[in-house]
């Protein structure tokens, strides 16, 4: 039987820091909730990333919005993927209820009911801040991951943005990059071959094809201007708390390829944009993706790749992420060992697929003498969670079987009245809220197809005689060309000859007369 005061001692030391940390929970052995034996998280490894994973119905959602409450407290930003609809309660302060009553009674603890700084932002038509990049942040390179290119298809992607650059036409939407592969297969095709080189029809066909694919996933909404600033994810409330930015996506689940789209574009853009952090005492931003394996669900294996480059590199710049899904096998290998801090939910035995699983989640983490880790996998309760997190050192804490702190927010998402009235009082809506379609690719090529239409067509009229005097010469060509009026010219000429002949005194009149010597 395992050493209670060992136990505690070990949860004591392991999970006290030096460092601003936050309360996530008590710990448990053999079903005792053990007082005093607190976890507590560091705020100094929260940009290590990190996984929230469990069955439906174990209580992630609630997990989440813990975490993301004590990180607000803390003065760090947050990006809150929504994806279910059911985050925005976070904006409204809690009721104590029944069972919070009896979990704090157990964990210890007072319940402070809590509102929490939200602004809602929506990468479609939804209530929100609009979400919007242009073509030409994406760059040749990632767009042409995202649209999933070989190397030749790429090659033309980076020649398009070339040909736009120095013609001064900027990339703004899909519209622009959809005029530009149509005019380089088409009118343009020998302007391009005499300054870039040939180009394959075929793979300008295929690159549209892969184009128009993520347009039918609505992506001509999130293409374009304003384009959003990434400083203004970085918010901090008049309270000095940070600014909880809840993304709603409900709509983007039948929608994988535009979300991971985004996905990939604000991070790549967080790690272009933001300086090196170095070693911070607290993350700058933390990301939470719900539903995570959306991201990873239709991603080809460039893109995965460049997802894990990413997540390597942006700890430095002081940026978290962390995926919350279902089982910790949705996320790829590569991905899934560079998350520090892990909260693993309960996970169901109904297949012999997923004993499988468990047996591999088990396997994700450090190994224990107190816990028969994949046994406790099926039986923790809702709000019960396995943790493991990275120390003040980067060295992975002890595994603990947690019983969670509640939220402080409420539970439940807000109402539509509610919804409206954070709304009306965001900074950002009217910053974002109409988009713009100034000149760019698409009217600068339109412009220049119809003056060259134009061109062609006044060349053919100058070739042409004007009007009168072309009905002149018809009208003067159909009289002399006529049968009739040759026949007249045949017998009009033939008199005249006659008479002239006649006047000259050699005009016949009988072969007689020629004979006699006689002309008259």
């Amino acid at each position: 039987m395992p050493n209670k005061d060992a136990f505690v001692q070990l949860i004591k030391e392991s999970y006290t820091f030096k460092g601003e940390s936050f309360r996530i929970g008590t710990a448990v052995l053999d079903g005792e909730v053990l007082s005093g034996a607190d976890a507590h998280i560091p705020l100094k490894t929260m940009n290590r990333h990190g996984l929230i994973a469990g069955a439906t119905g174990t209580g992630k959602t609630k997990s989440l919005q813990l975490i993301v409450e004590a990180l607000s407290d803390a003065s760090v930003p947050v990006l809150l993927m929504d994806i279910k609809g059911d985050l925005s309660g976070i904006a409204a302060a809690g009721t104590e209820n029944k069972n919070i009553k009896e979990r704090l009674a157990k964990i210890g603890g007072e319940y402070k009911p809590a509102h929490f700084p939200v602004e809602l932002m929506t990468l479609s038509n939804e209530k929100g801040v609009r979400l919007r990049a242009t073509v030409s942040e994406f760059g040749p390179i990632l767009l042409s991951k995202i649209l999933d290119l070989n190397n030749t298809q790429e090659g033309i992607v980076s020649l398009i943005f070339k040909y736009c650059d120095d013609n001064k036409m900027p990339l703004l939407d899909l519209k622009d990059f959809v005029k530009v592969i149509q005019f380089i297969s088409n009118e343009g095709k020998k302007e391009i071959e005499q300054a870039y080189g040939k180009i394959a029809t075929t793979s300008t066909g295929t690159i549209l094809r892969k184009v128009i694919e993520l347009q039918q996933q609505g992506a001509d909404l999130f293409f374009g201007e304003p384009s959003f600033e990434i400083d203004d994810l970085m918010r901090i409330a008049d309270d000095g708390r940070g600014i909880i930015n809840v993304l709603r996506v409900t709509d983007m689940q039948n929608r994988p390829k535009l979300f991971s789209t985004f996905m990939l574009q604000m991070l790549a853009e967080l790690y272009a944009t933001l300086p090196e952090a170095g070693d911070v005492d607290k993350p700058k931003l933390v990301l939470f993706i719900d539903e995570a394996h959306l991201v990873f669900q239709e991603a080809t294996d460039a893109l995965l790749q460049q997802i894990e480059t990413v997540i390597k590199l942006i700890r430095s710049k002081g940026v978290g992420i962390f995926f919350c899904t279902q089982n910790p096998q949705d996320i790829p290998a590569a991905i899934l060992s560079q998350l520090g801090l892990k909260v693993q939910h309960a996970l169901r035995a109904f297949t012999a697929a997923d004993r499988k699983t468990i047996k591999q989640a088990a396997e994700n983490y450090p190994e224990t003498e107190y816990y028969k880790t994949e046994s406790l996998l099926t039986q923790l309760g809702i709000g019960e969670v396995l943790i493991t997190a990275l120390n003040e050192k980067g060295i992975p804490t002890p595994l603990v079987h947690t019983m969670l702190v509640p939220p402080r927010s409420r539970m439940d998402v807000l109402t539509d009245t509610e919804m409206d009235n954070l709304i009306s009082q965001s900074k950002l809506i009217k910053k974002y809220a109409d988009a713009e379609d100034r000149e760019s690719a698409c009217e600068i090529l339109t412009a220049k197809l119809e003056e060259a239409a134009q061109r062609s067509e006044q060349q053919k009229e100058d070739k042409k005689p004007t009007r009168s005097s072309k009905e002149e010469k018809s009208t003067l060509e159909k009289v002399l060309e006529s049968p009739v009026t040759k026949q007249i010219g045949r017998t009009a000429a033939s008199v005249i000859t006659r008479s002239l002949l006649g006047a000259l005194g050699l005009g016949g009149k009988s072969s007689s007369h020629r004979k006699s010597g006689s002309w008259f």
